[in-house]
C-alpha cells in the first residue's frame, strides 16, 4: 500500500503517531488495530471521541477495554525502536484502505480521523466490531453521529476536523438556551426587539447594530429575540431562525500562525451559508471585528465579512457602545453602510424596577434568600443617585446581586452544629422519601418525626444566632444602603433617614465649629436644605456658593464643617488653590492635558479627585486670582454638573457641593457703618449690593448667574473672638489630657486677656491662634521638657500684670 503523509489530515497523522508510540512503549513488535483505536481516542480534540460521546458511549470504559487487550499482547525483549522492527499488521493496512475508500465515497480530499473510525467498525477480524457492539455502536450509528458532528463539511485541508461544526465550537445557541429556559426574561424592550425584527426582515441593510451605553441591556435584546422565536411570537419569516452568539475571543484564542484565524472565520461563514438563511449571528462588542486577526498584514475579520454581508449571505445583529461604534464602525464607510444602527437608551426608573421584579425569583433562587420590594426600590433610587458612572438596569442589578451575596456569606458563617443540623434534616428527608418509595411506611413515619423535631430545633437555633449577630435571610433596603456606603463612603444613616433631623438642625451642627457668621450659616443651610429636598435641578451640583469676606473669619472652616456634616469626614473636601491658576494654560492642570501634549498621561487635578471621590465639597480658594479661562471651564460644572477631562471621560459633579472663596469686597465688609444709623438687616442688604457691584467688575455675568448663593461673612466681633478662644482652649485641653496626662484650668480673666490680645479685626481669628500658641502652648512645652510637670498634674492658668501665669 502506498501511504503518504500528504494523504492524511493532521489529526489522523497524530493518531497514527500516538498509536505507534504506544506499541513501542508496551514492547509490542506489531502495530495493530487496537493501538490505532486508542490513538484515535487520545489525540487532542479527538473527533472519534466526540462521535462516541454523541452516541452516549462510555469512552473511558472503551479505552480501558482496549488497553486490557493490548496488555495481553506478547512483548519483545527490547524496545522495537532500538531494533527498528515495529511491523504493521494486515488489520492496520485493511483499516487504512477502508478509510481511503470511505474518504473517496464522501468525496473528501484527505483521509481523516473520522474515516479511520468508520473503518474500524467494519474491521475484518471482527474483534473491534464486537467490542463496539457491546456499547451499542455499529457502522450505521457512527454514520448518523458523524453527520451530526461533522455536518455538511468536507475534508479538504489538513485541519479539517477542527472545522467540523465550527459554529457549535465558537458560538452559543441563544435559541437553544431560550428553549431550555436558561435565559433571563426580558421586559421593557418591546420597541427595540420589534425594531430588530423589522431590520432583519428588510431586503437590504438588514444587519441591525444595537448601540448604547454599557449596561443598558443590549445583549438582553438579542436574548429577547431568541425567546420570541422559541415562543413563536415573531413574523412567519423569522419562525425557523436560530440566533447564535459568536464568541470572538474563542475564535481568536490560539490562532498564532498566519492564516489560522482566517481559516476559522471562513469555516464559520461557510457553515452559515450552508444553513441557507436559518442562522442570525449575534456579535457582542462588534467593534472588535475591526482589526481582529490582522497581525502580520493578514486581512482582518471585518474585511472578510464585508462581501458576505453585502450579498446577504451573512446576517448579523451587533452590539456596541456609542463611542466604539463611532470610532471603529463609522470610520469604515464600507462597513458602516452595511449596518443599521438601533439606539438602546437607559430605561426609566419605573421600567428598570419592572425588570428587577421579573429577575427577582432568579436571584432569590440563586442566593437562597428573599428579596423585599423595598430592596428593589432602594437599588433603583440609590444607584441612580450615587452610581453616576454606570447605567440602569445593570447598576441596580449589581447592587441586588452583591447585597444578596454579602448576606448569604454572613449567613454561611453560622456555627458548625447548626450547619450539621441542616445537613441531618436533608439526609432524613432523603431517607424518608426512599422508605416511602419502598412502601416501608413505618420507617418513613419515624424518619419524618425525627426530621420535624430537628427542623424545629434548627429554626430555633438559627433564629437565635441570626438575632444575636443581626443577620437575616431577607435582603432589605438597609442592605442596599450599606453596600452603597461601602462603595462611595456616603453614610448609610443619611440615606435611610433622609437627613430629616440633621438637615433641620444644620445650623446648630455647623455652629459647633464656626463661631458667629449667623447670616452665612443660615444662608448656606437654606441652600443645602433646598437641594436635599429635591427642589434643585438634578443635573447640577448639590449647591454652588461664593463665600465673601475678610481673611480669618471662617470661610474655609465652614467649608470643612459642611464636608463633615454632609459626608461624615472633613477630608471629603477637595481644595484647589486658585492662585496657582493665574495663566490660561493652567486649565490643562485642572482637567488634564489633551492628546499629543506634554502631561497627557497625568490626570487633571480637579477631575481626577472628583472622579475618585464623587461625593465631596469642592473648595476653590481665592477664586478671584484665577485666569478668566478657568471660569469658562467652571461654567460647565455649575450649569450641567459635569466636566470632560483630557482623556475624554465625563466626570460627574452632581453630587458635589461647589464652594468658592474670595476676598473681594473685604474693605466694604470691614466698614463699621454705612451712613446714618441703620438696623442690621438694612446694613446687610446695603453691603450685599455694594459687594455685588464688586463681583460684576471681576466676573462675567454668565458666571455670576450660575451661582446659587453669595454668602457674605461679617468681620469678627470681640464677643465672637471670646467664643473662639473657648473653642481653641478646649481643643488644647483635650490634647494635653490625652497626650501628656495634664489637666489644665483657665480662668475667665485669662480668656478675656487672650481674646483682647489676639483680636485683630483686619486679620480675623488667625492672630488669635498665634497668641494662644505664644502665651499658652510654648511656655507649657518648656516647663514640660524641664520636667516641671508630670503625668497627672493639674495646672491653673491665670493672668497677672498683663501676662499669663501658670500655677
Amino acid at each position: 500500500m502506498n501511504l503518504r503523509q500528504e494523504d492524511f489530515t493532521e489529526q489522523a497523522l497524530e493518531s497514527l503517531k500516538i498509536s505507534q508510540e504506544m506499541a513501542i512503549e508496551n514492547l509490542h513488535s506489531e502495530w495493530d488495530a487496537e493501538h490505532l483505536f486508542v490513538g484515535l481516542l487520545e489525540v487532542k480534540d479527538s473527533i472519534a471521541e466526540k462521535i462516541l460521546d454523541f452516541l452516549n458511549a462510555d469512552v473511558d470504559e472503551i479505552k480501558e477495554e482496549l488497553k486490557n487487550r493490548l496488555n495481553s499482547y506478547p512483548k519483545v525483549g527490547s524496545s522495537p525502536s532500538n531494533t527498528g522492527q515495529l511491523f504493521a499488521t494486515e488489520r492496520v493496512f485493511s483499516v487504512i484502505e477502508v478509510a481511503r475508500e470511505e474518504a473517496n465515497r464522501l468525496k473528501d480530499d484527505l483521509i481523516g480521523a473520522d474515516h479511520l473510525l468508520v473503518a474500524l467498525t467494519v474491521e475484518d477480524s471482527g474483534d473491534i466490531t464486537e467490542l463496539l457492539k457491546k456499547f451499542g455502536i455499529d457502522q450505521e450509528s457512527v454514520y448518523q453521529a458523524l453527520l451530526e458532528v461533522r455536518g455538511s463539511a468536507r475534508v479538504s485541508d489538513p485541519q479539517a476536523e477542527s472545522k467540523y461544526k465550527v459554529l457549535s465550537k465558537y458560538s452559543v445557541d441563544l435559541t437553544q438556551l431560550a428553549r431550555s429556559g436558561k435565559l433571563d426574561p426580558v421586559i421593557g424592550r418591546d420597541l427595540e426587539i420589534k425594531r430588530v425584527m423589522q431590520t432583519i426582515t428588510r431586503r437590504t441593510k438588514n444587519n441591525p447594530v444595537l448601540t448604547g451605553d454599557a449596561g443598558v441591556g443590549k445583549t438582553a435584546i438579542a436574548e429577547g429575540l431568541a425567546q420570541r422565536i422559541v415562543s413563536g411570537d415573531v413574523p412567519e419569516s423569522l419562525k425557523d431562525r436560530r440566533v447564535l452568539s459568536l464568541e470572538m475571543g474563542t475564535l481568536l484564542a490560539g490562532a498564532k500562525f498566519r492564516g489560522e484565524f482566517e481559516d476559522r472565520l471562513k469555516a464559520v461563514m461557510d457553515e452559515i451559508r450552508q444553513a441557507s438563511g436559518e442562522i442570525v449571528l449575534f456579535i457582542d462588542e462588534i467593534h472588535k471585528v475591526v482589526g481582529a486577526g490582522s497581525a502580520d498584514g493578514a486581512i482582518d475579520a471585518s474585511n472578510m465579512m464585508k462581501p458576505a454581508l453585502a450579498r446577504g449571505e451573512l446576517q448579523t445583529i451587533g452590539a456596541t457602545t456609542l463611542d466604539e461604534y463611532r470610532k471603529y464602525i463609522e470610520s469604515d464607510a464600507a462597513l458602516e453602510r452595511r449596518f443599521s444602527p438601533i439606539l438602546v437608551e437607559e430605561p426609566k426608573p419605573a421600567i428598570a424596577r419592572s425588570m428587577l421584579e421579573i429577575l427577582r425569583p432568579r436571584y432569590e433562587q440563586h442566593h437562597g434568600l428573599k428579596i423585599e420590594d423595598d430592596a428593589l426600590g432602594a437599588a433603583i433610587e440609590l444607584s441612580s443617585r450615587y452610581v453616576s458612572d454606570r447605567f440602569l438596569p445593570d447598576k441596580a442589578i449589581d447592587l441586588i446581586d452583591e447585597a444578596s451575596a454579602k448576606l448569604r456569606i454572613e449567613n454561611d458563617a453560622m456555627p458548625k452544629e447548626i450547619k450539621d443540623l441542616d445537613k441531618s434534616i436533608r439526609n432524613l428527608k432523603d431517607k424518608e422519601e426512599s422508605a416511602f418509595s419502598r412502601t416501608e411506611y413505618e420507617n418513613a413515619a419515624n424518619f419524618k418525626s425525627e426530621r420535624l423535631r430537628n427542623e424545629e430545633d434548627y429554626q430555633k437555633r438559627k433564629h437565635e444566632w441570626q438575632k444575636e449577630h443581626e443577620v437575616s435571610e431577607t435582603v432589605r433596603d438597609h442592605d442596599i444602603a450599606a453596600l452603597i456606603e461601602e462603595r462611595t463612603g456616603v453614610p448609610v444613616t443619611r440615606l435611610l433617614e433622609g437627613d430629616v433631623e440633621r438637615l433641620l438642625n444644620l445650623e446648630t451642627n455647623l455652629h459647633t465649629r464656626v463661631i458667629g457668621q449667623d447670616r452665612a450659616v443660615e444662608a448656606l443651610a437654606d441652600s443645602v436644605r433646598r437641594a436635599r429636598a429635591g427642589l434643585k435641578d438634578p443635573n447640577r451640583p448639590i449647591g454652588s456658593f461664593i463665600f465673601l469676606g475678610p481673611t480669618g473669619v471662617g470661610k474655609t472652616e465652614l467649608a470643612r464643617s459642611l464636608a463633615e456634616f454632609m459626608f461624615d469626614d472633613e477630608n471629603n473636601m477637595i481644595r484647589i488653590d486658585m492662585s496657582e491658576y493665574q495663566e490660561s494654560h493652567n486649565v490643562s492642570r485642572l482637567i488634564g492635558a489633551p492628546p499629543g501634549y506634554v502631561g497627557y498621561d497625568d490626570a487633571g487635578q480637579l477631575t481626577e479627585q472628583v472622579r475618585r471621590r464623587p461625593f465631596s465639597v469642592v473648595l476653590f480658594d481665592e477664586i478671584e486670582k484665577a485666569h478668566p479661562e478657568i471660569f469658562n471651564t467652571l461654567l460647565q460644572v455649575l450649569d450641567d454638573g459635569r466636566l470632560t477631562d483630557g482623556h475624554g471621560r465625563t466626570v460627574n459633579f452632581r453630587n458635589t457641593i461647589i464652594i468658592m472663596t474670595s476676598n473681594l469686597g473685604s474693605d466694604v465688609i470691614s466698614k463699621e457703618s454705612f451712613g446714618f444709623k441703620k438696623n442690621a438687616d438694612d446694613q446687610a442688604e446695603e453691603k450685599k449690593i455694594l459687594i455685588e457691584d464688586e463681583l460684576k467688575k471681576s466676573f462675567k455675568p454668565e458666571f455670576i448667574n450660575r451661582i446659587d448663593e453669595f454668602i457674605i461673612f461679617d468681620s469678627l466681633t470681640l464677643e465672637d473672638v471670646k467664643k473662639i478662644v473657648d473653642k481653641f482652649l478646649e481643643e488644647i485641653s483635650n490634647r494635653l489630657k490625652s497626650d501628656m496626662g495634664l489637666e489644665i484650668k483657665i480662668s475667665d480673666e485669662a480668656k478675656e486677656w487672650l481674646a483682647s490680645t489676639g483680636f485683630d479685626s483686619t486679620y480675623g481669628a488667625r492672630p488669635l491662634r498665634r497668641a494662644i500658641q505664644k502665651h499658652i502652648e510654648n511656655p507649657l512645652a518648656r516647663e514640660f521638657i524641664k520636667n516641671q510637670y508630670v503625668h497627672g498634674d493639674k495646672v491653673a492658668i491665670d493672668v497677672s500684670d498683663s501676662s499669663i501665669v501658670f500655677k
